[in-house]
């Protein structure tokens, strides 16, 4: 059976600004319509309408500007499309974001995110399981893997929603900093309870997003596995010819 591969809601409601902008609809140098206007005229909630304007701004159709709201700025030269799921996974404010913390424990180490660490196969390591959700569909599942070393002394091990996101929260309390991120796309088949909270039929797979945050050094601080249903995703990138 053959799936309809169709993009996130925020993205579609992005594409059409896009269209907007293009057609004369939205001319550069003038205002978007606000976060209310677009909820009430698209018929989304403010976290996609949100999550829209922010890819919009980051890809430079739109900008901020201090007392003047969200203004267009028209079609970039060239649209620098990045995928940013890692830096999301390490800021997310689990009290702030739409969806639920599903899993907080030792769990043994899964290959891949123990190649990475360098532990042994048998080891255990914290996972943090959230659950992303806009407009009452389930769109992520971030499970974020910790050593142990960084673990103790934290707020990592609890189960109430944590604020602030993973990486402030390292930084505060273990004195380590961020340096870079490293990201790995594969495509592969659910676990049965990954399928069971993305809502998805059998036979659906999904991109899997593995994310690795480090330090100037090298070390890996935390490993986030980001699982997208593949049929509601869409990938993008334009760029130069040489």
């Amino acid at each position: 059976m053959a799936y309809e591969v169709e993009a996130p809601k925020y993205v579609r409601l992005a594409q059409t600004i896009q269209q907007r902008i293009e057609d004369g609809t939205y001319p550069p140098g003038t205002r978007v319509p606000s976060e209310n206007q677009l909820v009430q005229a698209f018929g989304m909630s403010r976290p996609t309408v949100v999550r829209a304007l922010e890819l919009l701004k980051r890809d430079g159709w739109l900008e901020s500007r201090q007392g003047f709201g969200t203004i267009v700025r028209g079609r970039p030269a060239v649209v620098e499309h990045e995928d940013r799921r890692g830096s999301e996974a390490l800021a997310r404010d689990e009290t702030q974001a739409s969806g639920r913390l599903v899993e907080v424990g030792q769990v043994p180490v899964p290959a891949r995110v123990a190649s990475v660490l360098g532990l042994p196969k048998r080891a255990e390591v914290l996972v943090r399981r959230f659950l992303v959700v806009e407009d009452g569909e389930p769109v992520e599942l971030v499970s974020s893997y910790f050593p142990a070393s960084l673990v103790d002394g934290t707020e990592l091990r609890s189960a109430e929603p944590l604020s602030g996101g993973t990486r402030a929260h390292l930084e505060a309390r273990k004195k380590v900093r961020f340096d870079h991120v490293t990201e790995w796309v594969s495509a592969r088949l659910p676990e049965p309870g990954e399928a069971e909270l993305l809502e998805l039929p059998d036979g659906v797979p999904v991109l899997s997003v593995l994310v690795v945050a480090s330090d100037a050094a090298g070390q890996a601080l935390q490993v986030s596995d980001v699982l997208l249903p593949a049929d509601r995703q869409e990938l993008e990138d334009t760029y130069r010819l040489g």
